[in-house]
């Protein structure tokens, strides 16, 4: 990657120009009835969406509300009424403490879900129901005041990466490739010093990154896998070892490596969720990459 490739966008970005034709051409896709989902998911992959509507975008990207906007008042406050519901019967069915954390609180009642649909399990990825909700709940309750929203949509996020433990394995080895690709120093390092496959890539897939990377970040992040567009994760994680790599390239074992990627510095998050989407839409959005479903 070069810095001519993304110097237009990056200059609009400074001025304020980008935000305001983005915004404006959300704008004008959320006039049309009804709401064109393909068109929604196109604008997200290719751009940022603005905070003020990304809420309501994420639900209807992810079927919590339709794209009816006239059904929107409506469908929320059912959806309001199955929150209410699973949040007692998690309290009746002593699933939970209710005085514990919110995000546990939320876990219990998809669980609860689940269990009347009985999902596949997926050994082989060590997937952790609690590993991928809690987190994703902890960041959306960041966010959002309406707890309402927050369950749905750490429900849409979560079943998104359950979606995606049948393609756990591609995720890896895109991994891989592309550091491999873009920085061959940096991943000889890793795999002489036998890092390369303690990094925990699993992990960081398995909940969007949540906790790894501050909230900001994240949401940008989000918008698309939101769209469906999961594969971006692995470009996520080729920047957060990149933007690293004075001190991996320093190291000279595999628990300095792990200790490294674990202390991502604050201000470095940013820039990791940028460069990620930048490399992303370059190698990744031309051929509209997504992983199969």
């Amino acid at each position: 990657m070069t810095d001519e490739r993304n110097f237009r966008s990056s200059y609009y970005e400074k001025v304020g120009c980008r935000g305001v034709e983005e915004k404006k051409s959300l704008e004008i896709l959320m006039k049309e009835k009804p709401w064109d989902r393909v068109k929604l998911k196109q604008f997200c992959l290719r751009f940022t969406v603005p905070a003020a509507y990304r809420n309501l975008v994420w639900k209807v990207l992810l079927d919590i509300i339709p794209v009816y906007p006239d059904s929107h008042q409506f469908v929320t406050e059912q959806r309001t009424e199955q929150y209410n519901d699973l949040l007692y019967a998690a309290e009746m069915l002593e699933r939970v403490e209710m005085t514990a954390p919110r995000s546990e609180v939320l876990l219990a009642m998809w669980l609860l879900e689940l269990e009347e649909r009985k999902p596949p399990v997926f050994p082989e990825t060590n997937y952790s129901s609690a590993d991928t909700f809690i987190p994703i709940a902890n960041t959306l309750l960041q966010l959002y005041d309406n707890e309402v929203d927050v369950y749905w949509l750490s429900k849409g996020l979560s079943e998104i990466v359950r979606t995606m433990q049948k393609d756990i394995v591609k995720l890896k080895e895109a991994f891989h490739n592309m550091l491999q690709k873009e920085d061959g120093e940096l991943y000889n390092h890793l795999v002489e010093i036998k890092a390369l496959d303690l990094i925990p890539l699993t992990k960081w897939f398995n909940c969007c990154f949540a906790g790894v990377l501050d909230d900001s970040s994240l949401t940008k992040i989000w918008d698309k896998v939101c769209s469906g567009a999961p594969k971006i994760l692995s470009f996520v994680a080729v920047m957060v070892v990149m933007t690293l790599r004075r001190n991996i390239l320093r190291a000279t074992n595999a628990e300095q490596v792990l200790k490294c990627v674990a202390e991502i510095p604050e201000q470095c998050e940013e820039v990791v969720a940028n460069k990620a989407i930048d490399l992303w839409q370059y190698y990744a959005q031309p051929q509209n990459e997504q992983l199969k479903k």
